[in-house]
């Protein structure tokens, strides 16, 4: 699996860090979500994914 995320539809909700902190996290400058590991460990797969649905936006694309 592959993260992405499209920072120009990122709306700074933070939802996905509630689900994935160790995955995503917000860029300084932008304060913007960023994917902090592209490609996750299977063991993080679930809360990929629970972050990625936590999303209002739709920000993050899972890429499998």
């Amino acid at each position: 699996m592959k993260v992405s995320v499209d920072q120009s539809v990122c709306r700074e909700y933070a939802n996905c860090i509630v689900e994935a902190p160790d995955v995503f996290d917000l860029e300084e400058d932008s304060g913007k979500v960023v994917a902090l590991v592209v490609e996750p460990d299977p063991a993080q797969f679930d809360e990929v994914h629970a972050a990625a649905a936590a999303c209002p936006v739709r920000a993050i694309t899972l890429h499998e």
